[in-house]
Parts: structure tokens; sequence; C-alpha cells
């Protein structure tokens, strides 16, 4: 072992006939950029908001009528961004969420959970720092109230 540190062992950087190292130069994490979309950004901030026990639906009632039809067309996806607008920067991003809170749920507890949850888990997927979630309660699903779905064709 003492024969490897005098000698040189294969793990450590060659030099070249001038005396510098050939790995490329400085640290590895610092060697070009990464750019994350908004869409990125929307997608783990409306997960992370569905997560929340309290929270019914995403987006307005338009919204959520169309994302419901559009669900529906074969390749059209379940709209995880629905009522999810991010703005992101170098940095730091900013959010705005528009929610539909199940009756019973008191509103605040729900938003204060909502923005916790969304706040972790964009900072910790992203590194991003998360400035502000704006939240608008757009809605309370009651208890016997139907989703505002439309209904499934009888022919298909």
């Amino acid at each position: 072992m003492s024969e490897m540190a005098t000698h040189g062992g294969e793990n450590e950087p060659q030099t070249s006939a001038r005396g510098k190292t050939r790995s490329g130069g400085g640290d590895p994490a610092t060697r070009g950029r990464t750019t994350i979309a908004d869409g990125v950004v929307e997608k783990i901030a409306g997960m992370a908001a569905r997560d929340v026990v309290g929270v019914h639906a995403m987006g307005s009632g338009i919204s959520r009528t169309f994302g419901a039809v559009r669900d529906r067309v074969p390749g059209g996806g379940k709209a995880v961004t629905r009522g999810v607008k991010a703005e992101v920067g170098e940095v730091q991003t900013a959010l705005d969420l528009e929610i539909v809170v199940e009756y019973g749920f008191p509103i605040s507890d729900v938003s204060r959970a909502v923005r916790e949850n969304v706040i972790a888990a964009v900072e910790r997927m992203t590194g991003l720092e998360v400035v502000e979630v704006n939240i608008a309660v757009s809605d309370v699903k009651l208890p016997d109230e139907d989703d505002e779905e439309p209904e499934q064709p009888r022919i298909q």
C-alpha cells in the first residue's frame, strides 16, 4: 500500500507534460447549467397539493370540466398541472394554485398544509427556492354534490 502512495496510484489524476491535470477543470458539478421548465415545477406542485387531506380538486369548475373531457381522450392523459401556474427563474420559483376544498375542513388549515407540502416537495426535488405560494380557493365540495364531470357516453 505504501508503494502505491509513493509512486501515484491509478485513481490519481494524471498530469501532462506542462504539469496540468488532464481531467476537466474544476468541480464536475459546476460544468454546465441545469434549467428546469415551468411545467416540471407545476407537476411537482400539483402532485404535492393533491396529497393534502381536504383538497378535493385543483382548478376552477370550468378547467376541471375541460380537463375531465381531455382525460377521456386517448393520449390526453391526466392533467396533473390543472390549477397550478409556476414562474421559474434561475434559482427561485413562485407558484399560484387554485384548489377546491372538501366541506368540513378548515380552509386556513388546508391552505397552510398545501403551502408547506408544495414548498417542501418543490425545493427538495428541484433545489429552487420557493419564494411564494399563492392559493385561491375557488369552491367547496359539498358532501351531496356531484363532481362536474360530463357523463360517460352510452356508446363507445
